[in-house]
């Protein structure tokens, strides 16, 4: 660069001894109408100084970027323009009138000093900028030699992913466009037969009451908002969705379709398409809007066929993208939708990321590459098990916690409930949705259940199953409610077991059910706890105050509603009447339902928390929970229980024909998701 260039940021200052020149206008030398004065002569000593210390420093920075930047071309673009853009501001300054001039110049010089100080702070302030870059180009270049050749790929592409993403979304509205022909297929299963027994029949017209008692209680009183108090009779809306709103009304989505409650579906498809809105400026839950608001909308598409679930899944999902851009992959708990900065839960072991949040997206972004013919989706949630399967596993197990800097396990806890769950739930119906062709996740999957058989799983001295939690190598003998969503896991997952423990795992589930059964059976309501305990002579029992709560959890009801699909064993209906009676009897308020604060208890205190899922799980078909992030919705929430009791309660009393198993897979908020066979990949690349 000629120094010429740099000249306008060294101007000498004028006044009285500085060569005797003063600022005036004139024809050469001049800036903006003045008149440098000392240019027909040499530069001072502090100027020289001022000035090898810039081309010391530019430099430096162009050799870095050349030799060591992996993109050295995006740097030194930003270093050229930066200093073409100051000159360019410099010299499009507006010269002051001559007169004016004159005038400050009579007075004393003061322009001239003044002119000149801000000359040398701007020089200032340019080589202070200039350092910083220099130095971030070193940080960056040292961090890029310690990297292993497969992660600056992935850096590389992920830069990619996201300038094109930019691109798009600076071209047209999200999820607006672009998206590709997908012809509808008519749902199988969308819709079943009614029961031919006319006590089962009566059965589930009454679970299709309870859901309505709920839904209408929620449009009567919180329409809209994310969740119904049914006690109070208010809305709420929990901070998990930042200022998204509407999340019962995403939820029940598929439960109102499947019980063909038309005229309600309806107008929360009206709602959805005029009033549900991502352009937020918050920060989300980035498991619970995807499980909830991804997961429920294109659940509502594969049902329906309707448009707008689409457009507004993939507008969401795009959104979502930016909590992968950590070294790792391992996406943020926790995202501003607008800025795109995420972070973790700061309780969550040293900034880690929890292993059911970022292991429970697998689904829902495999179908929103599906839906969108974008793959960027599915090629996130793979580098996910590229990560984990790099790691060394402690006796096999995987520990709840993941650092997303530096790619290493945190603190070395092993839960099947709450942190872990649906991680392992989500390996199975990975392998399940790909029309079985997903061998890896196949094998991820029996691989965990053999090492949570050996080091977790244990009877008590009665015969109850239970599955433990692994703490730095020692076990707590307590098994949370959650956890009870494993024995419909493994009868799910027992087909496709070797030969000889296919009726092992069969039996694996029925003595979880069994068990989880038993910790409802031994409360004062018929209604299970929040965890239980084996220990100190203790069986399948809260032994602690803050474990005896029922927030309207659907995971016992989901496992019933397995082990009947698979068995038809009639006690699993039994046992899920049982528990109807149970939630009419001590939950049902005026307002909806409400969870109870103590099921030992012989009266009833509500926590005035109608949970979304009672709607979209336990009364239709698992929420999975995550203890400490999740709190926070419990205690709070209202609405969305509800609807996941129902559709599992509904479908235990349905016949096989509805959603049956070969062609349909529950994301872990029970939202139906079609298996992806392999003619519908070959259409999805045709279309592509």
């Amino acid at each position: 660069m000629p120094a010429v260039s740099l000249l306008p940021l060294f101007g000498s200052p004028s006044g009285p001894g500085a060569s005797g020149g003063s600022l005036g206008a004139g024809p050469l030398g001049s800036i903006g109408g003045r008149k440098v004065s000392g240019l027909s002569g040499g530069f001072r000593l502090t100027e020289k100084f001022v000035l090898l210390l810039v081309f010391s420093a530019f430099i430096t920075l162009c050799f870095g970027a050349i030799f060591f930047l992996p993109d050295s071309t995006k740097l030194l673009s930003g270093v050229f323009f930066h200093s073409a853009t100051l000159q360019q501001q410099q010299q499009q300054q507006p010269a002051p009138p001559a007169q004016w001039d004159q005038r400050e110049h009579v007075a004393g010089g003061g322009s001239s000093s003044s002119y000149g100080a801000d000359a040398t702070g701007a020089a200032a302030e340019n080589l202070a900028k200039i350092r910083e870059d220099h130095e971030r180009a070193l940080r960056e270049a040292k961090e890029t030699l310690q990297k292993l050749p497969e992660e600056i790929s992935r850096d590389i592409h992920q830069d990619k992913d996201k300038f094109l993403l930019q691109d798009k979304l600076g071209r047209k509205e999200p999820g607006e466009a672009g998206l590709p022909d997908l012809p509808f297929r008519k749902p199988i299963g969308a819709v079943g037969e009614e029961p031919a027994d006319p006590l089962i029949r009566q059965r589930r017209g009454k679970i299709k009451e309870m859901m309505k008692h709920a839904w209408d209680n929620y449009k009567r009183y919180a329409w809209g908002l994310n969740e119904l108090k049914p006690v109070s009779k208010q809305g709420h809306s929990s901070n998990l969705f930042g200022n998204i709103q509407g999340a019962t009304i995403v939820d029940a989505l598929d439960t109102l379709y499947i019980m063909e409650l038309k005229d309600d579906f309806k107008e929360a498809k009206e709602w959805v398409e005029n009033n549900l809105d991502f352009n937020v400026n918050a920060e989300v839950s980035v498991f619970e809007v995807n499980i909830r608001f991804v997961g429920g909308l294109l659940s509502a598409y594969y049902l329906s066929g309707e448009e707008i679930f689409r457009k507004k899944a993939v507008e969401l999902g795009e959104k979502l993208l930016p909590a992968f851009n950590t070294p790792t992959g391992i996406p943020w708990a926790l995202l501003n939708i607008k800025s795109g900065i995420g972070r973790n839960w700061p309780w969550a072991s040293g900034g880690s990321s929890i292993l059911a949040e970022f292991g429970t997206l697998h689904l829902e972004f495999i179908h929103l590459s599906h839906v969108s013919g974008n793959p960027v989706f599915a090629e996130k949630v793979m580098n996910i098990r590229k990560v984990l399967n790099r790691l060394e596993k402690p006796q096999g197990l995987y520990p709840n916690y993941l650092n997303p800097s530096s790619g290493q396990w945190g603190q070395h806890h092993v839960s099947v409930g709450g942190l872990g769950d649906s991680f392992y739930e989500y390996l199975l119906k990975a392998w399940l949705m790909s029309d079985k062709t997903d061998e890896e996740g196949k094998q991820m999957y029996y691989d965990a259940v053999q090492s949570i058989e050996t080091h977790l799983i244990r009877k008590s001295s009665t015969g109850l199953t239970y599955i433990a939690e692994w703490k730095g190598g020692l076990l707590e003998h307590k098994m949370g409610h959650l956890t009870c969503f494993a024995g419909g896991m493994f009868v799910l997952g027992a087909d496709g077991a070797p030969p000889d423990k296919t009726g092992h795992h069969i039996e694996l589930g029925a003595e979880i059910a069994r068990t989880c059964h038993e910790s409802y059976d031994r409360t004062g309501m018929k209604l299970g706890p929040e965890a239980f305990r084996f220990d100190g002579g203790v069986e399948a029992i809260a032994t602690r105050q803050n474990e005896k709560y029922y927030i309207l959890r659907p995971e016992v009801i989901e496992t019933y509603m397995y082990m009947w699909r698979f068995t038809h064993d009639p006690k699993y209906r039994q046992w899920g009447w049982e528990a109807v009676e149970a939630l009419e009897e001590n939950c049902r308020v005026d307002g909806g339902y409400s969870g109870i604060r103590d099921v030992y208890s012989s009266h009833q205190s509500h926590d005035d928390v109608q949970q979304s899922f009672f709607l979209s799980e336990t009364l239709n078909l698992s929420e999975q929970n995550v203890i400490a992030s999740r709190w926070q919705l419990h205690m709070q929430a209202g609405g969305k229980a509800a609807v996941l009791q129902d559709r599992y309660l509904y479908l235990l009393f349905s016949e096989d024909d509805i959603l049956p198993f070969e062609h349909w897979v529950f994301n872990t908020e029970a939202h139906p998701l079609p298996v992806l066979t392999t003619e519908d990949r070959g259409k999805k690349t045709k279309n592509e």
